[in-house]
């Protein structure tokens, strides 16, 4: 899909529809949880939408996994 954002008229869509620059709108806390080593969000993203909600006064948990990727599927770390 990256080779889309080439298209002006794809990535106004883009800018408009991501969660960071519509982090304002976000009132309900939100726990997120990224993995170091997901290879689709950068974890910066990550932190940086955590601070875009706390900015604007919404409350977010933070829990970066160490050992994961896109997605929580080690055995040990999927146990409650």
């Amino acid at each position: 899909m990256c080779f889309l954002q080439g298209d002006p008229k794809i990535r106004a869509f883009l800018e408009n529809i991501s969660p960071l620059n519509n982090a304002v709108e976000i009132t309900k806390p939100l726990f997120i949880e990224p993995g170091m080593n997901d290879p689709i969000v950068p974890l910066s993203e990550s932190e940086a939408m955590v601070a875009a909600l706390r900015k604007n006064g919404t409350p977010a948990w933070y829990l970066m996994a160490k050992d994961e990727g896109h997605g929580f599927v080690k055995e040990k770390n999927c146990d409650f």
